[in-house]
């Protein structure tokens, strides 16, 4: 009996404990050390997109006519001129309706001579008044029926003679063969995509924007191009077009970046650097982010008590070591920038540089940088 009564007594007394230590004042707890940095600044924030370089003009190439593949002339990468055959279709069928169309004009205008050749007796005829003017009226009728069966027997000529040189697929333009969508033996239909040639003249780089970032982006906004085989050297470029609308996989918008790298080849990788030049921005390092109900956030510490309250901050997009602070922060604020998953609102700090050396709160960092000769009290310091 009793021990059904002290177990659940235990029990209580145990949680209450632990509550109490967990839900105590972070303030009376001791001083812990934390690496602590004041905002760095950036005349203009940078952000590169990895690309491909593409021509500008890149026509699909199809047949004008459906049938199968006979043969295969060029490869992808095959560079190609003007007028040159790319693939021809088997023929046959196309031959035997030019064969069946000129014979059908051979026919009209066979008709067409006789009567012509109706109509001059009909006509010497009825000037002596040896037939009726409705016999005359019938042959010249006739005569002009077939002139007409010779027109339209001529078209239909015309049309299958096409038809038969559609069954050759040539380039339209000089240019390098980018991809090939079909293969000898194999039957494709009227407008299907065979080839898809770049043609000689203007490089682009396609690029895709995130979605937080596409209004900062229009038309005719300068870009700096860095090809991955030229490492350092950034050409001037433009950017010439952005999707209007996001893709709908990876919301992203679609770009192509106009730059004088006519000798660049097809399919190259590269980067395309974006610099704001607008006003100098604050950065912290990446460390000193907390994420808070899904924002992010900086522990900010306060110099008269040395204690850290959490204050939401905006950020703009993430370097590789840094991060722009867009609202929330001040250049004079001291932070934490490492180790802020185990801070608590509220909890009492020891201020710390990189080399674990104590930081005056009071004063300002590039004079704590020079006090302390490290660059690590420094605004645009960064913990290891």
């Amino acid at each position: 009996m009793r021990r059904q009564f002290l177990l659940p007594a235990l029990l209580f007394s145990t949680l209450t404990v632990l509550a109490g230590c967990r839900g105590g004042d972070a303030s009376d707890a001791p001083p812990r050390p934390a690496m602590v940095v004041q905002p760095g600044t950036s005349g203009g924030q940078a952000s590169a997109f990895a690309g491909e370089v593409r021509a500008r003009q890149e026509p699909a190439l199809a047949f004008r006519i459906g049938g199968k593949i006979a043969r295969r002339l060029v490869d992808v990468g095959d560079r190609v001129k003007e007028g040159q055959a790319l693939a021809e279709l088997d023929a046959a069928d196309v031959a035997l309706q030019l064969e069946s169309a000129r014979a059908q004009l051979a026919s009209a205008e066979a008709d067409l001579a006789l009567a012509a050749s109706e109509l001059e007796r009909h006509r010497a005829l009825y000037e002596q008044q040896i037939v009726s003017k409705s016999l005359y009226d019938a042959r010249v009728s006739a005569h002009e029926a077939a002139q007409a069966r010779v027109r339209q027997a001529r078209a239909q000529a015309a049309s299958s003679g096409n038809q038969a040189a559609y069954a050759v697929l040539r380039a339209p333009a000089d240019g390098v063969i980018a991809q090939r969508l079909a293969e000898e033996g194999q039957v494709v239909a009227a407008g299907q995509t065979v080839f898809v040639l770049a043609q000689d003249g203007e490089r682009e780089v396609v690029i895709s924007i995130p979605e937080q970032s596409a209004r900062d982006f229009a038309p005719g906004r300068p870009l700096l191009v860095e090809l991955w085989s030229k490492p350092g050297e950034r050409i001037p470029g433009t950017l010439r077009e952005i999707a209007p609308a996001a893709d709908p996989q990876a919301r992203t918008y679609a770009a192509r970046v106009a730059f004088a790298g006519g000798d660049s080849d097809i399919g190259q990788s590269a980067r395309v650097y974006a610099v704001d030049t607008g006003t100098a921005v604050l950065t912290v390092p990446l460390p000193a982010l907390y994420e808070h109900d899904g924002e992010p956030a900086v522990w900010v510490v306060d110099p008269a008590t040395a204690t850290v309250h959490l204050r939401p901050v905006k950020t703009g997009a993430f370097g590789e070591r840094t991060v722009p602070v867009l609202e929330g922060l001040d250049a004079g604020d001291w932070i934490v920038a490492a180790g802020v998953h185990l801070l608590l609102e509220g909890q009492k700090v020891r201020p710390v540089d990189r080399d674990n050396r104590a930081v005056d709160l009071r004063t300002p960092a590039g004079a704590a940088a020079g006090d302390a000769g490290d660059a690590g009290v420094a605004g645009t310091a960064e913990p290891r």
